[in-house]
């Protein structure tokens, strides 16, 4: 019998090692070249500034149309699209007689291209600093031995108005495997901080239309915000400055020029010290949740914050069926591997802005923001299968299964936190007293009393699929969008999409424009053509590596509803979505 081996052959990697090798050593050499022509490009710019002569303009142009052709080859998109720009501002320079005499050279294009490039050049010297810096990082071969800042996995926002300053520090961040947030004003700050949980803000002092210290205002004001760890950059080494900073509540102030190291050092150090503390006044140590003290803390802000920008909240609460009945048999320490698998389990499978802590005992309450009583049981129902599916634990080769009841409560408007608890926790009761392994609504103020803790209905989520021959994108949209109340399905080609099509309807497809197969301007004339298809209410987003106009309007003709270019910025793809589907 002849076996098909899926392995991939000792050869077939070795030959993927020489290959990455090879790339590496290019990208290496590549990053030197580019120190020497970056030199040579910024030395010409002067001489071009002061005297301008064909030669030096040719040279300049035949340096910066090189490094438009080479950069991308070694996967330095940024460097070779920079360079384009720069070949598209000095094209005029081809078009010049070079037996002409040098002062015939006309002056107004060499002024502006070399104010443009000014600019352009410095964000060269940046990319050249990042990319000397993947390098070392590489050399390494180490995984630990990158930046400490590295190992905390942090979540930061960075506010400046300088875009080449903030795009250089975002990418550096991003190497130290920190997830970066970037504002240009204060505005977009405020915007960001009701939006997401940060772990630490860093703040330009000097910023139009609105300094930082309006920041500073705004932090102080809120409660949910006022401990988070700021550090103030500045170019302006003033002390009333710094005076006024610190007692305004900044941790740090850091003056520009800085070193990125020592900024790193700077932010690592005020995390470490913040998770400390946190891990130990506000963890439950056995199961690393938070505890009920920080619950009782945390969800009193996030009341607070509803007050003044209202959304639904929905409180649960888990209890563990049958725990005692572990414990007496197997013993306290296999009950305590049991809450640490739940916990683990629920942690994974809850979004970053939602709050989970250890109630007490087998006890578990989450606080779900922005979100209605039905969605948060749909969720939970979602956690309580893959419990049922799967053992949370295991002890001596014993694998340990469970199952929870849990209660849901939605927060209505003057319920104080010990209402809102008991809600939940009188839902969870009556999940008990009907069989246990369920999940329980709390009865709405103007239910009857006969239905009080009726399993809420679950609403039947809207659908969406993604048809995409890129399985990196199809990762990354799943898992920005998986927070939305819908299910998504994917599909790798035009013609596996069709088959899905021909048995399932779908309220939306997010559709790339170029595929193998079938791309998707073709599924579009499929759908318009074929009797047994019809598009139907579905609404279809159309991605495109193409910016043509004529390919936007060909692709909304054909029957999409919006269109955008890659690449796109995944919030406002998100916006479409939620639109497009009415989720608003």
């Amino acid at each position: 019998m002849s076996h098909t081996n899926l392995e991939p052959t000792k050869d077939t990697k070795s030959e993927s090692d020489r290959d990455a090798r090879i790339l590496r050593q290019g990208r290496k050499l590549f990053i030197r070249e580019f120190e020497k022509q970056l030199k040579q490009l910024n030395s010409l710019l002067d001489t071009i500034q002061s005297a301008p002569a064909v030669d030096e303009l040719n040279q300049f142009y035949r340096i910066i149309h090189t490094l438009k052709g080479s950069s991308p080859i070694f996967g330095y998109v940024r460097i070779g699209k920079l360079a384009e720009d720069l070949v598209r501002i000095w094209e005029w320079t081809q078009s010049l007689d070079s037996k002409i005499d040098e002062i015939l050279v006309p002056i107004s294009p060499v002024e502006e291209s070399t104010t443009r490039s000014v600019q352009i050049l410095r964000e060269m010297n940046m990319e050249y600093d990042i990319g000397l810096t993947e390098i070392q990082m590489d050399e390494q071969q180490d995984p630990g031995g990158g930046s400490m800042l590295g190992s905390l996995k942090s979540r930061l926002l960075l506010v400046d108005d300088d875009g080449v300053l903030r795009s250089y520090l975002t990418r550096r961040l991003q190497l130290d495997d920190c997830v970066v947030d970037e504002a240009a004003d204060v505005e977009s700050a405020t915007k960001l901080l009701r939006q997401h949980t940060y772990d630490l803000v860093i703040l330009d002092l000097m910023m139009h239309p609105q300094s930082g210290y309006e920041l500073f205002e705004f932090l102080k004001e809120d409660p949910t915000l006022k401990w988070l760890p700021l550090i103030v950059l500045s170019g302006r080494n003033d002390l009333n400055d710094k005076v006024r900073c610190f007692h305004l509540g900044a941790d740090d102030y850091v003056t520009k020029p800085f070193q990125y190291e020592e900024l790193a050092a700077r932010i690592y150090g005020l995390l470490k010290r913040t998770k400390n503390f946190e891990q130990l006044a506000f963890r439950d140590p056995l199961t690393g949740v938070f505890n009920r003290r920080y619950f009782d803390l945390q969800i009193g802000m996030e009341l607070q914050r509803i007050e003044r920008y209202p959304a639904p909240i929905s409180l649960v609460f888990i209890d563990i069926d049958f725990f005692k009945k572990i414990n007496d048999t197997y013993g306290h320490h296999v009950g305590d591997i049991v809450l640490q698998g739940l916990a683990h389990l629920l942690q994974t499978n809850l979004r970053s802005t939602d709050l989970l802590a250890r109630f007490g005992g087998e006890e578990f309450v989450i606080a779900l923001p922005n979100t209605a009583m039905e969605q948060a049981v749909t969720t939970v129902q979602e956690i309580l299968n893959k419990v049922r599916a799967n053992p949370v634990a295991q002890y001596e080769g014993q694998t340990f299964s469970i199952t929870f009841s849990g209660g849901v409560a939605e927060w209505q408007q003057g319920m104080t936190v010990a209402e809102w608890v008991s809600k939940a926790d009188e839902a969870m009761y009556q999940a008990k007293q009907q069989g246990r392994n369920r999940i329980m609504g709390a009865v709405q103020e103007n239910e009857t009393h006969s239905n009080k803790a009726a399993a809420a209905p679950l609403i039947q989520k809207k659908s969406l699929l993604i048809v995409d021959d890129d399985p990196i994108l199809r990762a990354i949209l799943t898992s920005h969008l998986e927070h939305l109340a819908i299910t998504i399905t994917h599909a790798a080609d035009g013609e596996k999409a069709l088959d899905l099509l021909l048995s399932k309807k779908f309220d939306a497809c997010i559709l790339d424009g170029m595929m193998p197969k079938l791309d998707g301007f073709s599924l579009l004339e499929q759908l318009q053509k074929d009797s047994r298809l019809s598009k139907g209410d579905m609404k279809v987003l159309m991605l495109s590596g193409k910016k043509k106009e004529d390919d936007v309007v060909k692709g909304l003709h054909m029957g999409a509803d919006d269109y955008m270019t890659k690449p796109f910025s995944l919030v406002e793809l998100e916006a479409r979505v939620k639109k497009l589907m009415n989720l608003e």
